[in-house]
């Protein structure tokens, strides 16, 4: 029998008019403490932001999500955040924020396998 681990997950929304609080959602991050596993992926729907705001700069999106990911995987390129310890980095992402770039409340559950866990959830919540 495999070990169950706990897990917290996010989901990465895109707001293109923060007053309206309308939303896209447009990624995941999966955080498990005990394996040391912190996942992100995102794609950027351009139809459904564009619908919302047409002006809305899919290109700066575009940078601002890879920052995203440069501080989730850890990278020197994602500044000094990026150095925390991984659920550090989670909490930083996660935290409330008034921005084009928010994420759901964190939600938790166990999983066996978290990469098709994580898989699952992005199908799910984002695809």
């Amino acid at each position: 029998m495999h070990e169950k681990h706990l897990y917290d997950y996010a989901v990465l929304r895109v707001v293109p008019k923060v007053e309206r609080e309308e939303f896209v959602n447009v990624g995941l991050m999966l955080l498990c403490k005990r394996q040391k596993y912190l996942r992100i992926n995102y794609q950027i729907p351009t139809e459904k932001i564009t619908a919302f705001c047409p002006e809305f700069d899919l290109e700066q999106l575009q940078c601002n999500l890879a920052s995203f990911v440069k501080i989730c995987e850890g990278k020197a390129e994602g500044g000094p955040i990026a150095t925390f310890e991984i659920e550090e980095r989670f909490r930083w992402l996660t935290a409330v924020k008034s921005s084009s770039i928010q994420t759901s409340r964190p939600h938790s559950g166990f999983s066996s396998d978290l990469d098709e866990t994580f898989e699952k959830l992005y199908a799910e919540l984002v695809l």
